[in-house]
């Protein structure tokens, strides 16, 4: 899809440069078509690159994506100029009337908080809310999923003894779902995370479906009935250098790392990363902007929420 971002946005150069379509508000206003409206929940400290990474995997398709990028309000993005935030985000306030086809939640490195100890989980919980009106489907990322769950279901993550952080193989557990139709059995997916959610506590809850999982990862995949949330635990959205950036950066800090599995060959990390995720990335998102957002949304956004 066409993805509509702002002419400016440090994203555009990126994209244009990898032949991502990016229109602009004059060809866009041109199309007899209405843009499937997506907001970004972006909670992640490397704004610019999530921004990149996301806008990548939601464009150069045949509709229109027009993105609201959103920032929390009761929090300081420390990593990033108050001249970004300020030109590209807005707040929960400023779009708390508006109504989405999609919304992404995406991860955040606070997994050993508890929620509550978030400075902006109740404004967090506030959107969550918001969405079952205002969105007809969300996609939740890493720990953007676990809180989804915490919020919707009351399942709550569950710390790990290690980090975890590679490159995992994974398998398709239900029968041909239609989040995941053209993936191949077995594939590959990144993560980085402390902690994990209890496999027996998601297949209690009667609303909930585990889609794929992973021996050494857990569950990867979980979509709500009727696909209105959609869980996933990893980041199929980085780049390839993206977990080789976070490894450095803790072992400049002296803290203890270790290398990403199966990432580097041979596991040194003077070699290149292989890229073994990208094509089921792609999948991924189209698969949800196509079934779950575009064949399945009101043409008109304010009726979303009557099914709650």
């Amino acid at each position: 899809m066409p993805i509509r971002i702002p002419s400016d946005l440090p994203a555009r150069a990126i994209l244009e440069s990898e032949n991502i379509f990016i229109m602009d508000e004059n060809r866009a206003y041109a199309q007899d078509i209405r843009p499937l409206k997506i907001a970004l929940i972006n909670l992640m400290p490397t704004k610019i690159n999530t921004e990149t990474q996301l806008s990548r995997l939601l464009g150069n398709t045949p509709l229109q994506v027009e993105l609201d990028l959103i920032q929390m309000s009761s929090h300081v993005s420390k990593n990033i100029s108050s001249d970004h935030m300020l030109s590209f985000y807005q707040t929960f306030s400023d779009i708390k009337e508006n109504y989405y086809d999609g919304m992404i939640i995406t991860g955040a490195p606070i997994e050993n908080l508890p929620f509550e100890e978030v400075n902006y989980w109740q404004e967090l919980c506030d959107i969550m809310e918001w969405s079952k009106k205002h969105v007809h489907s969300t996609l939740h990322i890493c720990w953007g999923a676990q809180a989804g769950l915490f919020y919707h279901y009351g399942i709550d993550k569950i710390p790990l003894e290690k980090k975890l952080f590679g490159i995992y193989q994974h398998n398709i557990v239900y029968n041909n779902p239609i989040l995941l139709r053209g993936f191949d059995e077995v594939f590959c997916a990144p993560h980085s995370r402390h902690t994990t959610i209890s496999v027996d506590e998601v297949k209690e809850c009667k609303d909930l479906q585990i889609l794929a999982s992973s021996e050494e990862a857990g569950i990867y995949a979980i979509s709500s009935d009727k696909g209105r949330h959609i869980f996933i635990t990893g980041h199929s959205e980085y780049d390839k250098n993206t977990l080789k950036d976070e490894y450095l950066r803790d072992k400049n800090k002296g803290l203890e790392i270790k290398i990403p599995k199966n990432y580097f060959p041979n596991d040194d990390p003077n070699k290149e990363p292989i890229v073994s995720w990208r094509s089921h990335a792609s999948l991924l998102f189209s698969n949800w902007l196509n079934y779950f957002v575009y064949q399945t949304t009101p043409f008109n956004l304010k009726e979303i929420g009557k099914d709650y």
